[in-house]
């Protein structure tokens, strides 16, 4: 029986991606693993592998086709012993296999296969086979039979029930996920309850504000659509404070540079690690979370999620946007291993080939314009963070010590709190212990 390759869903948020080369053509034979096509998210270039030995019978997306939605068939492989031609003849009719049929994506420069994905609790159905159900609410709910049966056995209404399969489908796995506490929308509003959004301008009407050939439309790639969808939704959805302290760094400039002297060398008088500000300030963040747990948290509507380590992700700057890998458990990790680490997810942020459980998750954020020169600003958490932090720039200002003014190196850096999860109290606790840390770097080796 053929087998059809479909678009894998190489995110929990992933809905459609952009097939962009195919390694392998029509007739080649492959075995299991094999890479045979390579596939772009709004993140990282990915690769498709073989789910079995056989021979492409048809390939049914052809490369360069941008926004393929998660699940459609890609492809179609004729197993050992079968007829290809009538294999890739059926393709078009044929249904979409399973999903944990779908091989399990890796880096498409990585040097070691990553870690296969974990299947699916119940396959995924065409779309034309899942259950529509009526809520009490008015809401329109698809979801899979065997989701539909678990919330109606577990007594959650399938509306309030954010899917996680394409288009949005309530699957089996998002249904075990609200039976624990998470993965629920929060109960409809009534109609008088709040103010609707104002809508936005349209594309037409923003263009009739400008004559024609005054500009040039540049079209969005993925990665600006989904940072632009999920900045949008953070900031229209958590209830954002801000809170700002300044820094003395004249101590951690000075551990710095004895450290970065002391590092060892190689046999070409390389140093070993070279530390920067931003490495001290993600361990004091780390650092600092450990001694506020209680601001180490994840708002879910079914309860807070108190985080056991401090997991820090970090903006990195790339063409096209911004990316955040994250550091795990970045308490436990010495400052040689956090530079370490950050050069080489910069580096492989930069060409699209971070894995995505290096980017994705995480317990809060860095974000450092100090390179910039800009002084303060306030970043926008990232979903599901209750904090990010901003940093500026190092700059000698005057200080009143001891009734006498003397110069010193500030670093403004100004704390985002989710007000669900962190009051103004325990986001000040928490800057608070920060700022102790970075002016008294000693105190993060114990």
């Amino acid at each position: 029986m053929p087998i059809n390759i479909l678009m894998p869903a190489l995110s929990p948020t992933m809905e459609k991606g952009n097939l962009s080369r195919w390694l392998k053509k029509e007739g080649d034979k492959v075995k299991s693993g094999d890479v045979i096509a390579e596939i772009e998210t709004d993140k990282a270039t990915m690769e498709v592998e073989a789910v079995d030995d056989g021979t492409i019978a048809k390939i049914v997306v052809p490369e360069g086709t941008q926004d393929v939605p998660v699940n459609d068939i890609i492809a179609v492989l004729a197993g050992e012993g079968e007829d290809a031609k009538a294999a890739g003849g059926g393709a078009s009719a044929a249904k979409p296999a399973p999903a944990a049929e779908v091989p399990a994506p890796r880096p498409a420069a990585a040097p070691a296969p990553a870690i296969p994905a974990a299947k699916p609790a119940v396959a995924a159905a065409p779309a034309s086979a899942q259950a529509v159900t009526p809520q009490a609410n008015g809401a329109r709910a698809f979801a899979s039979p065997l989701a539909r049966r678990l919330a109606k056995d577990a007594g959650i209404e399938l509306s309030r029930i954010n899917g996680s399969g394409p288009h949005g489908r309530v699957i089996a796995r998002d249904v075990e996920q609200a039976k624990a506490g998470g993965g629920l929308k929060a109960p409809a509003a009534a109609p008088s309850a709040a103010p609707a959004l104002a809508p936005s301008m349209s594309d037409q009407q923003i263009r009739a504000l400008y004559p024609d050939g005054s500009y040039e439309v540049i079209p969005h790639d993925g990665m600006r659509r989904t940072i632009a969808q999920r900045l949008t939704q953070s900031v229209q959805t958590i209830p954002h404070f801000y809170l700002t302290m300044d820094c003395n760094i004249d101590s951690l400039l000075a551990a710095r540079e004895q450290i970065n002297a002391a590092a060892p060398k190689d046999k070409d008088g390389k140093p070993a690690y070279k530390l920067s500000v931003n490495d001290f300030v993600i361990k004091a963040m780390a650092v600092a979370l450990q001694r506020i747990p209680n601001a180490n948290v994840s708002w879910t509507d079914g309860g807070m999620l108190n985080h056991k380590h401090s997991d820090i992700g970090v903006a990195v700057a790339m063409p096209g946007g911004l990316i955040t890998p994250i550091i795990r458990s970045a308490e436990t990790l010495p400052l040689s291993v956090i530079s370490s680490q950050m050069k080489d997810f910069a580096a492989r942020a930069r060409a699209r080939k971070l894995k995505p459980e290096e980017y994705q998750g995480g317990t809060t954020a860095v974000s450092n314009l100090g390179m910039y020169g800009i002084k303060d600003f306030t970043a926008v958490i990232n979903p599901p963070h209750a904090t990010i932090l901003a940093v500026g720039t190092g700059e000698q200002r005057a200080i009143v010590r001891d009734g006498k003014i003397e110069a010193a190196t500030i670093m403004s850096v100004t704390l985002s709190c989710d007000h669900r999860a962190v009051d103004g109290a325990l986001g000040a606790e928490l800057i608070g212990a920060l700022k102790l840390l970075i002016e008294n770097p000693v105190m993060m080796m114990v």
